[in-house]
């Protein structure tokens, strides 16, 4: 059984790959039914049957998904339980985190690297500071009230930070000649991997303060950022190592006969060709690392997921987990995308198949 397309190029090249024998010519006649019959209920479900003004579960009517829901909740959805005249302070973070990645792409490759020194070494705490406040003349908001998308990007940006560089340090510890090192970066590679991320940041928030010395306070946001931070350098040191073993040992005999050091011979000719090669794995890591930040909801920390988790407990909106689940899968998918998107252009820049 086939279908047959002719006459047309592009369609040719379809033909070829999904109608190449009656198995797949099946499987597209499958595919096409469901599309058929799942996108119009989809499309009343999701748009022309749904309820997108009012204040108040009573307004959502139909059979029509209840935007309103949405609607009402989205500062909380986006800022948590953080003060409402507070909100500008994570607004400016922000704008200065996005500011000084924008202004990156455009400026010399030596001025680069002091914005890259500045984005691992200065902007974390100031962006904390500034969150957190307590000083000059800011009022003090608790991680508590920290919350919604606004926390999964801090956490998500924090970690990205730190664990590349982390992993970039365990993966050459990894493969270091000296015992002692390369034996303590493959315990700690392997511990951190072989134990779920749940029960990692159930042991940071609820165990690890219990070995404390008494009046020895550290934030439960502080210790579920590290451990999140340790937990992703450890895959991300994997990746690596993986680029690293990729490379020809005649790059490293032609670093060593040019008279370069362990350091200037990783900097400068074995690490800007192995990260080239592991691209897409490195962009898989901080994919998970994203997409894994919901799970901080069981240690009591209300990022997207979490607020939703809470509003839909809510009296008053009994009933609206799908609109929510819905909202928060499509931010996760563009946040995502946007993120896979930028590899791709990356690796194409940087042509890492020549």
């Amino acid at each position: 059984m086939r279908i047959e397309f002719s006459g047309v190029r592009s369609l040719d090249v379809l033909n070829k790959n999904i109608n190449s024998n009656n198995f797949n010519a099946l499987l597209t006649l499958f595919t096409i039914f469901i599309i058929i019959k799942s996108i119009p209920p989809m499309l009343d479900w999701f748009i022309l049957e749904a309820n997108f003004v009012g204040n108040s579960k009573d307004d959502c009517t139909g059979d029509g998904a209840c935007w309103v829901f949405i609607k009402v909740w989205f500062n909380r959805f986006m800022y948590g339980l953080y003060p409402n005249a507070e909100q500008w302070r994570i607004n400016t973070a922000f704008l200065i985190l996005f500011a000084i990645v924008g202004v990156s792409f455009f400026v010399s490759e030596k001025l680069k690297k002091y914005f890259i020194l500045f984005l691992v070494f200065v902007f974390p705490f100031l962006g904390i500071k500034l969150i957190s406040g307590g000083s000059f003349g800011l009022e003090y908001v608790e991680s508590a009230a920290w919350g919604g998308l606004s926390l999964t990007f801090i956490i998500s940006a924090f970690a990205i930070l730190f664990c590349f560089p982390i992993g970039v340090i365990l993966a050459l510890g990894r493969r270091s000649s000296l015992p002692a090192i390369k034996y303590i970066s493959i315990g700690f590679i392997e511990l951190w991997r072989g134990v779920p991320l749940i029960t990692v940041l159930f042991m940071s928030a609820v165990m690890f303060p219990m070995f404390l010395p008494d009046g020895t306070f550290i934030d439960k946001l502080i210790r579920v950022l590290i451990a999140i931070t340790l937990f992703e350098a450890a895959y991300m040191a994997e990746v690596v190592r993986g680029g690293l073993q990729a490379l020809p040992k005649g790059q490293y005999e032609a670093a060593k006969s040019l008279g370069m050091g362990y350091w200037r011979m990783n900097a400068l000719i074995i690490l800007p060709q192995a990260l080239k090669l592991v691209i897409p794995g490195i962009a898989n890591t901080l994919l998970a690392l994203v997409k894994d930040t919901p799970l901080i909801f069981v240690v009591g920390l209300m990022e997207l997921a979490g607020m939703i988790g809470l509003a839909k407990t809510n009296p008053k909106w009994l009933g609206m987990a799908i609109e929510g689940y819905v909202f928060a899968g499509l931010v996760f998918w563009v946040i995502c995308y946007a993120m896979s998107r930028y590899s791709q252009n990356l690796e194409k820049k940087l042509s890492t198949e020549r």
